[in-house]
């Protein structure tokens, strides 16, 4: 009977344990969570969720500059851009463009008109 009321002890103290550790790790992470507010007239980024299923290593996270145009309850947002319609997006998946103004022109650049380089130039044959 003694073993069973030890047993039970060392229990009750893993759970209690394992509580407060719980509870001092979400306050930690609520202090580290960064609200967003958005007004009409923001300029925000939108998440490419798409890339989650189809990862390319080399494209961006985030689609380009949309400018809020309504702000809802429950984080739901209206944006858009003057060549698309608005549509509605959860809040949760817009970031702020702090930038100036957005490039309309995009880079390209052929990589075979780059000059080679000589790979075995530092080898020792």
């Amino acid at each position: 009977m003694l073993q069973l009321n030890e047993l039970k002890e060392i229990h009750s103290n893993a759970y209690e344990s394992s509580k407060m550790y719980n509870e001092k790790m979400k306050s930690w992470h609520d202090q580290r969570i960064h609200r967003r507010e958005f007004q009409e007239g923001d300029l925000v980024f939108l998440f490419n969720s798409s890339l989650k299923l189809f990862l390319h290593k080399l494209r961006s996270w985030w689609l380009s500059p949309y400018k809020v145009m309504k702000v809802q309850l429950c984080a739901a947002t209206n944006i858009g851009t003057e060549a698309t319609d608005t549509f509605k997006v959860n809040g949760l998946w817009l970031k702020h463009y702090y930038a100036g103004e957005p490039i309309d022109e995009k880079a390209s650049y052929n990589l075979l008109m780059l000059p080679l380089l000589n790979i075995h130039s530092w080898s020792s044959s």
